[in-house]
């Protein structure tokens, strides 16, 4: 008795489609919040957007310049590979800009941290909001919030100090910026010292920083305590106020309009992921992703934001790729799908996991998509044996987390065209879920003759056999 579909009936060939979550979650319907309203006076989107056009003139100059005189992927735009304009070049966009090549660095910082020029290597190119940026308010308004969050990059750090009271005050720094807004004007710089003062000791209290060992008798007069952090305020300050954030001086701080309005975009969106059921802005990011994979994909970006705003980019993106090395197929695709709204600054940890075999195929599908592939495209960056890797690991997320005609229908995104080829090949590629994933789905295939060719080639990868 044989089978009415043969043994290597051809698969529909369909681009691979990323699993963002599992199919019951589909099925969950959630109550939508009413869309929050800016606090009153706060300019419409098209007039914030074109300050942050105003204010981002001159890096969008030298962005358009790089564009035309370098070209995509231009070389040699670079001098290390760290995003340092290269001598030769900045003297050649000072010449056709009339500028100091000191003006060009630093508008070409600005660009970098904006998002309007991408560097790779010693190549540089525009990046997609430059593209944009003459018709896309959402795009400005986009990069704008890119350079406000990269404020602690905008001004060296003042010497003397160390890293750890540093990376203090920028964590301290939010909290700051959210009394600033609430204040809706002027604040005297010795009350803002006052509260960054209290963050920074409730930070240090939060981590536990007893000091161990027997310890000096007080002094009779405390030492004063705004000295290490006065310098480190004022230079926070200058910072935000050269990315437009806020205006400084005459011993007060008070937020632009852009400034105000950013803050409250963060601000809603912690409040948004502090209602959700999950918690998830209070979780570790493996707890976090397992959350998100309930909701469907624009509320799980909604989340993965939220959480984002809650940390710095640096321990994020180390959480989330630590969350991606776990067993939890699911998590890893979950884990990738919130590096995407990381975005640039997520690139040179991605970049680096590329030499790990459970995250190549990911992390090359996130740098052809930063690269601007086209996502529908982006799968032609993977080998064959990358392709059955992710193959297998998306099906072994599908078992874990899924129902069995989602199994079966994931057939259709293997770049086999036969059922016995994509076996030869999932066989050899060696993942440590084969065995699984390949009794799951014989299991769940309703053509005895494909199930029982499945079980096959299940039982060989368990024996090694061939």
């Amino acid at each position: 008795m044989t089978s009415r579909i043969p043994r290597d009936s051809r698969l529909r060939l369909v681009r691979p489609r990323p699993l963002a979550a599992a199919p019951r979650a589909m099925n969950q319907r959630r109550s939508r919040r009413p869309a929050p309203r800016p606090p009153e006076g706060t300019p419409a989107p098209a007039e914030l957007a074109g300050m942050a056009r105003s204010g981002l003139a001159d890096a969008a100059r030298v962005a358009r310049w790089a564009d035309a005189a370098l070209g995509p992927g231009g070389d040699s735009a670079t001098a290390d590979g760290k995003a340092t304009l290269s001598d030769a070049t900045a003297e050649r966009a000072a010449t056709d800009l009339g500028l100091t090549p000191a003006q060009v660095r630093a508008d070409w910082d600005t660009a970098r941290l904006a998002g309007l020029v991408e560097v790779h290597g010693d190549s540089a190119r525009p990046g997609w909001r430059l593209r944009a940026w003459d018709r896309d308010d959402s795009a400005v308004l986009r990069g704008w919030v890119a350079l406000f969050d990269a404020w602690s990059l905008a001004c060296p750090e003042p010497e003397d100090h160390e890293p750890a009271a540093v990376a203090e005050v920028v964590s301290a720094m939010p909290q700051v910026l959210s009394f600033l807004q609430l204040s809706a004007g002027p604040v005297p710089v010795e009350q803002l010292l006052d509260l960054l003062e209290q963050r920074v000791t409730e930070l240090r209290t939060a981590r536990c920083e007893i000091p161990y060992g027997p310890q000096p008798e007080p002094a009779a007069e405390p030492e004063p305590t705004d000295a290490p952090l006065a310098p480190l305020l004022d230079w926070a300050l200058r910072a935000l106020a050269s990315v437009g954030a806020l205006t400084y001086g005459d011993g007060q701080a008070t937020l632009t309009p852009l400034g105000s309005w950013a803050v409250w975009v963060k601000l809603e969106q912690i409040c948004v992921a502090a209602q959700s059921p999950a918690g998830n802005i209070e979780q570790a990011a493996e707890d976090m992703l397992r959350g998100c994979a309930q909701l469907r994909p624009n509320a799980a970006r909604a989340e993965y934001r939220a959480w984002l705003a809650a940390r710095t980019v640096g321990s994020a993106v180390t959480e989330l790729l630590g969350a991606a090395r776990g067993e939890d197929a699911l998590l890893r695709g979950l884990a990738f799908e919130a590096l995407r709204v990381v975005g640039a600054p997520a690139e040179p940890d991605v970049r680096a996991v590329l030499e790990e075999p459970t995250l190549r195929p990911y992390a090359l599908l996130w740098l052809a998509e930063h690269d601007g592939v086209d996502p529908e495209d982006a799968h032609e960056v993977l080998t064959r044996e990358e392709a059955t890797w992710l193959w297998v690991d998306t099906a072994a997320a599908v078992a874990d987390h899924g129902e069995a005609p989602l199994l079966v229908r994931h057939l259709e995104s293997a770049v086999q065209p036969t059922i016995p080829m994509l076996l030869d090949e999932v066989r050899a590629v060696g993942h440590p879920r084969t065995v699984q994933v390949l009794v799951a789905l014989a299991a769940a295939h309703p053509d005895p003759a494909l199930a029982k060719a499945v079980r096959r080639a299940a039982f060989q990868v368990h024996t090694g056999g061939s």
